[in-house]
């Protein structure tokens, strides 16, 4: 599709090639183009919140539907994984647009300074668990039960997951219409 010059009429009736809202729209983003890493957090932050409020409908919705009842834990965890790859590219897709339109003329790089944002995140997080070690652990506190999976088999299937999670984001939050 052909990019057409926005046209003025001229003086004499005739159209006139915009020289000026184009140099107008070029100053603009000069100014303002770049990444801007507010609109980073802010979409990263439009990112989690919507993954909360999508992770929490699956969720109901499982538990309402009924969909895991009588499924093996293989099963379970292979729906898990899809259901949480589809979360990921719907709440980045929103993430990255926020930013983007935020930043106005560099949406690409907002998308991508999303993940960054994102990513930083999860290193802290991580970072601050592995110093506090098992003080802090409420999740051992509770004595919840063991899955029926022996635990190489579910350290494989989670790091297959987190890196399909991390390229599903950053693909999602980078991609254009």
């Amino acid at each position: 599709m052909a990019r057409r010059d926005p046209t003025l009429p001229g003086s004499d009736g005739a159209s006139a090639t915009s020289g000026a809202a184009r140099d107008a729209v070029a100053v603009q983003q000069a100014l303002f183009g770049g990444v801007q890493w507010g609109a980073a957090f802010f979409g990263w932050l439009s990112a989690t919140g919507l993954a909360v409020l999508l992770v929490a409908l699956v969720s109901a919705a499982d538990v309402a539907l009924g969909l895991t009842e009588g499924a093996s834990a293989g099963e379970m965890g292979l729906g898990g994984a899809v259901a949480l790859l589809v979360v990921l590219f719907l709440s980045y897709l929103a993430g990255g647009y926020v930013a983007g339109r935020m930043a106005r003329f560099t949406g690409m790089r907002q998308g991508l300074a999303v993940w960054l944002v994102g990513l930083v995140v999860v290193l802290l997080v991580s970072g601050a668990a592995t110093m506090l070690g098992s003080e802090y652990n409420v999740l051992a506190r509770l004595q919840l039960p063991r899955i029926p999976v022996g635990e190489g088999t579910a350290t494989t299937a989670g790091l297959v997951t987190l890196a399909a999670a991390a390229a599903t984001a950053l693909a999602r939050s980078t991609l254009r219409w």
